[in-house]
C-alpha cells in the first residue's frame, strides 16, 4: 500500500480513537508526578499557573473556532467520519488550516508540563505531533476530495498548524455563545479535573499544599456543565440561530 493511502487509513483511524491520547498522557503524566513526588523533587509553583494559562488559551482559541463557525463544521466531526458542509476560510481558519488541533495541543501542553519533567513534557508533545500528524492528513484528504480547488486555493496560503495572523480575514459569521456552550463544555471539565488531579496526587504524595482555588473552579466548572447538559437535552435554548 502506498503511503499516501496508509497515511489516511492510519489517520482515519486514530480520528476515531483520538480520545484516548488526552487520557493516555493525563495517566502518564500522574505516574510521573507521583514518582518525581515521592522522591522527592520539587515543584516549581509559578509552573503550574503558567501550564494553566497555556491550557486556557487552548480552550480560547477552540472556543474562538467554534463559535464563529458555520453549522456542522469544526467540530462536529463523529466517530464514523468526518463532516463538513462547507469550508471554513475566516476567522481563525484564515490564519491556520487546524484551529482545534493547535487549541487541543496548547491544552495538553499545559497538562504535560505539571510533572515539573522536561523529559516527559518533550515526549508528550511527540506523541501529539505523531498521532496528529495522520488525523490532520486524513482531514485535508477529505476536504481535498469533497472541496477540491477551493480547498487546494486555501490551502496553499494558509499554514497547517503555525498560525500567521497577517491572514487574517473577519469571521463570515457572529460569534455564537450557544454553539460554545453546547460543544466545548465537556473540554472546559475535563481540563480542570486534570488539573485537580495532578494538585490531588502531588498533595498526597507529599509535594506540596492543595489548591483551593482548583478545587473551585472545577466545581463551578462541573456546575456549568450540568446545567449546558440539561440545556442542550430538555430545551432548545442552546440550538444555533440562522
Amino acid at each position: 500500500m502506498a503511503l499516501l493511502e496508509t497515511f489516511e487509513r492510519q489517520g482515519n483511524w486514530l480520528f476515531k480513537h483520538r480520545g484516548g491520547l488526552p487520557l493516555a498522557i493525563l495517566v502518564a503524566g500522574l505516574a510521573v508526578h507521583v514518582h518525581d513526588r515521592l522522591r522527592g523533587l520539587p515543584t516549581i509553583n509559578t509552573l503550574e499557573w503558567v501550564a494553566l494559562a497555556i491550557s486556557l488559551s487552548g480552550l480560547c482559541l477552540r472556543a474562538y473556532a467554534v463559535g464563529h463557525a458555520p453549522p456542522n463544521t469544526s467540530g462536529r466531526n463523529t466517530r464514523r467520519g468526518q463532516v463538513a458542509d462547507s469550508l471554513n476560510t475566516t476567522g481563525v481558519y484564515s490564519v491556520v488550516r487546524h484551529p482545534l488541533y493547535l487549541g487541543n495541543f496548547l491544552a495538553w501542553l499545559g497538562v504535560a508540563l505539571l510533572p515539573c519533567n522536561p523529559w516527559f513534557a518533550a515526549l508528550a508533545c511527540l506523541v501529539f505531533w505523531l498521532y496528529y500528524e495522520r488525523v490532520m492528513f486524513a482531514e485535508e484528504q477529505f476536504l481535498r476530495g469533497k472541496f477540491g480547488e477551493s480547498y487546494a486555493s486555501w490551502a496553499v496560503r494558509t499554514p497547517a498548524f503555525v498560525p500567521s495572523p497577517r491572514l487574517f480575514v473577519r469571521p463570515a459569521r457572529k460569534f455564537s455563545w450557544r454553539k460554545v456552550l453546547r460543544d466545548e463544555k465537556n473540554g472546559l471539565l475535563a481540563l480542570f479535573l486534570a488539573f485537580s488531579a495532578f494538585d490531588l496526587a502531588g498533595w498526597c504524595a507529599g509535594g506540596g499544599a492543595y489548591s483551593l482555588f482548583l478545587a473551585a473552579a472545577t466545581a463551578a466548572s462541573l456546575l456549568l456543565y450540568l446545567v449546558a447538559r440539561h440545556l442542550k437535552r430538555k430545551t432548545r435554548a442552546l440550538e444555533e440561530r440562522q
